[in-house]
């Protein structure tokens, strides 16, 4: 284990994803990981027999290829299946009222024409018709193609023809969603909805969320007969496969590693020290899947320019999380309880807001295997929306902490309370997650969401650095927070370490 071609650090689905690759391409990688198990924010956990998702709940364009979703490409490149369940319909509670809403394109129109009349609903379809180009513009060059080279030159240029014909969309693409439809939607219940979206895609309002992100949303959720995917095995399974993936091309991964530096000798980076002593030395690169501020703190000083460590150290974050996981006891629940709840207590304070919005998932509905029969396993979350500082500086295991947990928890109780009246004394198992929880796991900064880097105000800076050997990876280098983009990123950096011939070949397997 102490030599290798590429050291990747952290094991989330851009790390995994880059590891997987880069061993489907033939090259020595190692995959060092600080927890005790694989997976970043994607990992799982059991208690008690019940089986929980730390992080992501909704996912699309897995059940089917070829898919425009970089994380099914990685799964295709490196011959992993991934069976899913399919379901179309969530349940959102919003201060309009209560409705259910599918994924695909006119059922939203019906509910449009309930809430707001036929006003809203011209608005949406007129929207629907700005974004059918625009959704085809969107995924005119996969992020397969990416790579940070010249070689880039020739896998780019597969898909020329596609964007040159695309030019004038790819452009309104760069901008901030809100310019798209600033004079088209003037119903402030569709400008909240699409607010909503964004803040889920991005953690930003539509003003800062960049249009491709959203393009590429409604290519996917509003063609017809659409579905959505939910892994069976949840995303303990996703992260199983992609670890298949890595080590049946030989490449390792090794748990309990905490990286306390990496190591660069003449002005490179070749390899990583952890905190036991073990150095792991890398022949051709080091990847960080760490975040844009822990990637900072393993850079030895002097070995790269003060202004880089500023520009970096000052990337506006997202704030972080509260998670409420419970195994509780279904009996004579209805037996049309919802995977996906989504409830916004207040549109006028805006969806970015401390615990404005909270998500519920409850996957075991669609995947029995997640629970012990009879039961059910719920994860409720506020999703960026909570802020640091509130925490900062609180000792775990003390009763202030015990106390604030309690107090923040709430919305999640309450909200959940919507849904299933009696959820409390339905408890088997309760856990309560907190930023600090985030933090301390997942080696996060602030236990942050990730960056919030506005469109139009700042760019991602995507693989490479100014310290030869270093590449990055995850959600700090690809727009986008979730795993469409983190994946993305990991396939780019792996393609950027790959020979453009075995990219080439790659592109040809997995884009035709």
């Amino acid at each position: 284990m102490n030599n290798t071609e590429v050291v990747v650090i952290g094991s989330g689905i851009g790390g995994l994803s880059c590891g997987a690759l880069l061993a489907h391409y033939g090259i020595d990688v190692t995959v060092v990981e600080s927890h005790s198990i694989a997976g970043g924010a994607a990992h799982s956990f059991e208690r008690n027999g019940y089986k929980f998702e730390s992080g992501p709940s909704l996912y699309s364009g897995l059940s089917y290829t070829p898919s425009p979703n970089p994380l099914r490409q990685v799964l295709d490149a490196i011959g992993e299946d991934l069976p899913c369940v399919n379901y179309d319909t969530w349940g959102c509670y919003l201060p309009e009222g209560n409705f259910d809403t599918q994924v695909g394109a006119d059922q939203f129109c019906d509910i449009l024409q309930r809430l707001r009349g036929e006003k809203a609903v011209a608005e949406w379809r007129k929207l629907q018709e700005i974004m059918t180009p625009l959704g085809k513009s969107a995924i005119a060059l996969p992020p397969a193609a990416l790579r940070y080279d010249l070689g880039a030159i020739l896998t780019m240029g597969k898909f020329a023809p596609a964007l040159l014909q695309q030019a004038a969309n790819v452009i309104k693409l760069t901008g901030p969603f809100s310019r798209i439809i600033d004079g088209v939607i003037t119903d402030p219940f569709i400008r909240n909805w699409l607010d909503l979206l964004c803040f889920l895609l991005s953690g930003l309002p539509a003003e800062g969320t960049i249009a491709a992100e959203v393009a590429f949303m409604f290519a996917d959720w509003y063609r017809p007969h659409v579905q959505l995917d939910y892994p069976i095995g949840g995303s303990g399974a996703l992260v199983d496969a992609l670890v298949r993936g890595l080590t049946k091309h030989g490449g390792k991964l090794v748990l309990n590693a905490h990286v306390e530096e990496i190591l660069v000798e003449n002005r490179r980076a070749v390899g990583v020290r952890l905190r036991n002593g073990q150095e792991i030395k890398a022949s051709k690169a080091v990847v960080s899947n760490a975040s844009v501020w822990d990637t900072l703190k393993l850079i030895p000083p002097g070995a790269v320019p003060k202004f880089y460590l500023q520009k970096q150290q000052a990337t506006p974050e997202c704030d972080s999380f509260m998670h409420l996981h419970l195994g509780i006891d279904a009996a004579a629940l209805p037996k049309n309880l919802g995977i996906h709840y989504i409830v916004v207590n207040d549109w006028h304070q805006g969806v970015t807001a401390p615990q404005n919005v909270v998500l519920i998932s409850i996957p075991s509905v669609l995947d029995p295997s997640l629970a012990p029969a009879g039961k059910h396993v719920i994860h409720v979350y506020t999703p960026g929306n909570e802020p640091f500082a509130i925490w900062q500086g609180i000792e775990r295991n003390s009763p202030e902490y015990a106390l604030l947990k309690q107090e923040r928890g709430e919305v999640m109780w309450q909200a959940l309370e919507r849904i299933i009246p009696d959820i409390r004394s339905r408890c088997e198992v309760t856990l309560v997650g907190t930023p600090l929880t985030h933090s301390r796991f997942l080696r996060r900064h602030h236990g942050s969401y990730g960056p919030a880097i506005a469109a139009g105000q700042g760019l991602f800076p995507g693989a490479t650095t100014p310290l030869s050997g270093l590449l990055c990876c995850g959600d700090s280098t690809f727009p986008g927070i979730g795993l469409p983009a983190v994946a993305a990123s990991g396939m780019i950096a792996a393609n950027t370490i790959a020979p453009v011939n075995q990219h080439l070949k790659l592109l040809n397997n997995i884009c035709s």
